[in-house]
Formats: C-alpha cells, sequence, structure tokens
C-alpha cells in the first residue's frame, strides 16, 4: 500500500476519534439533543473498508454512522451541524444524529430503524444491476440486526439475482446491552451467509489493514460479476450503545481486554458518561490505533513529529466543526417546507 494511503487512513481513524469525543463532550453540555451512537473502538472498520471502496460506490449506513460519512468524504462541520441540529447540517439539521445523507458521496444515509440497511441495499444494487454498471453497494449492519427477517430476505433476493452488494457486519458483541450469544443461536454471523450460498468470511476488526485487503478482495469479487458478499468484522464499541448507556452490564476485564486491541491510542473509559480527562486518557495506555502507529513506525512511513503533527491537524479540525455548528442558524419552517415537497414526483434516486 502506498505511504500516501497509510498515511490518509492514520489521519481519519485519528479524526474519527476525536470527533466521537468531541461529539460526547457537546452532548453533555446540551449542544446535542436526541440519541447520540458513539463509535470510539470500531474506527478500523469504517476507515479499512471505505478506503477499499470506489467513488462510485454506494454506501448503505447504520445509526452509528458519523465516521462512515466523514471518511466517506463528508466534512466534519456539517456532520457536528447534522448532531447540532442546524441548518447547516448535511441534513439541513431536520435528520440529526442517526440520519446523515449525502447524495453526491453516495452516502445514501444512516437509519435507524434496525435491519433497514439491507432492503435499500438490495434496492440500489438492483438498480445497479440493470444498468449493468461497475458500481458496488456497501451495506453495513450490526450483530444486533441479523435477527430482523430482512436479513434473509435480503441475502436470497441478493444471491438470487446476483446483485452487486457488499454486506459488512460490524460486530460489537452487544445488541445495545445484551450480548450475541444471548439473543442469536448462531453467533458467528458470517456462517449464515451459507444458507445463501454467499460467500463470507470473518475478519480481525480491529486490524484496520486486515479490514482494507479483505473488503478490496470481495469488492474485486463483486465487479468480475461473482455476486453478492459478506464480511464479519469482530470488533468492540468501548462505550455504551449511546450517551444514555453507562454500558455496565460488560464485565471490566472483558472491556479492559478489546481496549488492549483498540487501534487509536487514546481512548474514552466506557464507564464514565462525561468526556474523560487527559489523565484517563493517559492512564489508558496503547489502544487500536497505536497499533497502526507501530505498524507505521517500523515502516517508516510515520514519525514521532509527523504523528503529533497529525494530531493537532485532527485537533483544529474538530474544534473548528464545533465552533461552525455553534455559530450556525437553526432551520425554520420554510426549511421544513422545503423538505417536504423536496422530491414530489421524481423520488427516484438513481
Amino acid at each position: 500500500m502506498e505511504r500516501d494511503q497509510l498515511r490518509a487512513m492514520l489521519r481519519d481513524m485519528l479524526l474519527a476519534r476525536r470527533f466521537e469525543e468531541r461529539a460526547a463532550e457537546e452532548y453533555t453540555k446540551g449542544h446535542i439533543a436526541g440519541f447520540l451512537h458513539l463509535y470510539p473502538g470500531e474506527e478500523a472498520v469504517a476507515v479499512g473498508s471505505l478506503h477499499a471502496a470506489e467513488p462510485s460506490d454506494w454506501i448503505v449506513s447504520t445509526y452509528r454512522e458519523h465516521v462512515h460519512a466523514m471518511v466517506r468524504g463528508m466534512s466534519p462541520r456539517t456532520v457536528m451541524a447534522e448532531l447540532f441540529g442546524k441548518r447547516t447540517g448535511c441534513s439541513r439539521g431536520m435528520g440529526g444524529s442517526m440520519h446523515l445523507f449525502d447524495r453526491e458521496r453516495r452516502f445514501t444515509g444512516g437509519y435507524a430503524i434496525v435491519g433497514e440497511t439491507y432492503p435499500v441495499a438490495i434496492g440500489i444494487g438492483y438498480a445497479v444491476a440493470m444498468r449493468g454498471l461497475p458500481e458496488a453497494v456497501l451495506c453495513f449492519f450490526g450483530d444486533g440486526a441479523v435477527n430482523q427477517g430482512t436479513f434473509h430476505e435480503s441475502l436470497n433476493m441478493a444471491k438470487l439475482w446476483n446483485l452487486p452488494v457488499l454486506f459488512l457486519c460490524e460486530n460489537n458483541h452487544y445488541q445495545i446491552g445484551t450480548e450475541i450469544h444471548r439473543h442469536s443461536a448462531v453467533a458467528e454471523v458470517y456462517q449464515r451467509a451459507c444458507a445463501h450460498r454467499i460467500p463470507a468470511r470473518r475478519i480481525d476488526g480491529m486490524d484496520v489493514l486486515a479490514v482494507h485487503e479483505a473488503t478490496r478482495e470481495a469488492l474485486a469479487q463483486i465487479r468480475a460479476g461473482n455476486g453478492p458478499q459478506l464480511l464479519e468484522f469482530e470488533t468492540y464499541r468501548f462505550r455504551g450503545h449511546s450517551m444514555s448507556d453507562a454500558g455496565a452490564y460488560r464485565p471490566r476485564v472483558e472491556l479492559e481486554a478489546w481496549q488492549r486491541r483498540d487501534p487509536l491510542d487514546a481512548r474514552p473509559a466506557a464507564e464514565v458518561l462525561g468526556y474523560p480527562s487527559q489523565e484517563q486518557i493517559d492512564a489508558a495506555g496503547e489502544d487500536c490505533i497505536g497499533r497502526f502507529c507501530r505498524h507505521l513506525g517500523r515502516e517508516g512511513v510515520v514519525t514521532d513529529a509527523e504523528l503529533e503533527a497529525l494530531r493537532k491537524e485532527v485537533e483544529e479540525i474538530v474544534e473548528d466543526s464545533v465552533r461552525f455548528a455553534l455559530e450556525s442558524p437553526e432551520p425554520d419552517m420554510q426549511d421544513a417546507w422545503d423538505s417536504l415537497y423536496a422530491a414530489r414526483g421524481q423520488e427516484v434516486l438513481l
């Protein structure tokens, strides 16, 4: 992999972690309302997979989608403004955390309904296949969504029609507070794909390079006309399900074991709903981006000085996004009216 791409992936992982930490802080200040589902711990999945995609590919994400949107190229400003409910947000402040959308970048939204991503991805994949385009659809979902009927219905249709859909499971082991082996008879998600004759693999979701390589290979199979593929990325979220969830149901030893595999150097304490102090972050030690940083250091891709410069750059970008959101106007009734009638008579996306 080229040096520039490796550095870009590291930058995106650092930005993802810092952005989500800052969002947590703004939530506690009351600047973000409603639900807020954060991504710390899972950065390797979004960064690795989306860096393997082409600009012409379509992305269908879940309600935990801030990082997917930014890695896809959406401005941190417009994402933060949307979290704040401001007019300058990507959905004009009326979608909020779970409904980010960017047609230009083919980011077709985050969805609040569990399991909703599958049929949306199937619809887009069907349109792509009908037109014979060299495009693919990346469909993200969590382990908690695999017991929805839409999962098997969509996999069946994808295989039956040989659709160009890559199903990406972000298996963070918990459906809100229920561990996967307590809600699924088959805890190994990738094994379910065999029922529909879809090739599937389980990948270390804490290793960004492994995620990137697996996604690249799966997309190559799709573009070769070999039909849908499924990848299960085994990962872990360091916070609770949302900002209202302290995550107390998880054993401390489990949390600490996964934190030692984290791709980043600085992780928040999952038991604390408020923003962690710098002392807490420092005491946490090395995590999942630290793993990536060590690799890049050994390969001579990034020096300590360059890493520090990247951290400062990321800090400035995130602080700028918060200032932008705070200073942006709120949507008014005319914005709501315009959005209501935006697609009347022309609802076709592709």
